[in-house]
């Protein structure tokens, strides 16, 4: 089960080369339900991701580079690209989003529990903005059913 929080960012962390990154690449086979390829750095996953916004469930199994290659060209809509920052905050960790063109400048934070009661007791960082959890058009999956001009 995945309990998630989402929100906009009002101004990135100082420091932020300090924090450990990775390179995302994902797109999607199919929105409803979610299942998505994704490529971070030199590992590769198919995901699962069951119904809901703050929680719900989702499964990862590994792919190798020519099963990720050969999935990636039968998804739909625009392949997102970001990277990722790991940060620490108090007793959880930021995971800090950077979208890169066509969907830059989003930049979204995600904070993970293991509880909804620690969800719902979590005090954001003064850098957030705004919280998007339970707006469906930041999911990384809506997202990616934009379509862009060329």
């Amino acid at each position: 089960m995945e309990i998630e929080r989402k929100f906009l960012v009002r101004r990135l962390p100082e420091k932020l080369e300090q924090y450990p990154k990775q390179r995302i690449e994902q797109a999607y086979l199919c929105r409803s339900p979610v299942v998505r390829v994704r490529r971070s750095n030199d590992d590769y996953y198919l995901t699962y991701k069951g119904a809901g916004l703050l929680a719900r469930e989702e499964y990862n199994l590994p792919l190798t580079a020519e099963a990720y290659a050969h999935l990636l060209a039968k998804a739909d809509g625009s392949r997102i690209a970001k990277d990722r920052y790991r940060i620490p905050w108090e007793t959880h960790t930021v995971e800090l989003d950077l979208f890169a063109p066509p969907f830059a400048p989003l930049v979204l934070a995600e904070v993970e529990f293991n509880t909804e009661e620690e969800a719902a007791a979590f005090q954001p960082p003064d850098w957030f903005g705004a919280e998007v959890t339970y707006d469906p058009s930041y999911s990384n999956s809506s997202l990616s059913g934009k379509t862009f001009d060329t």
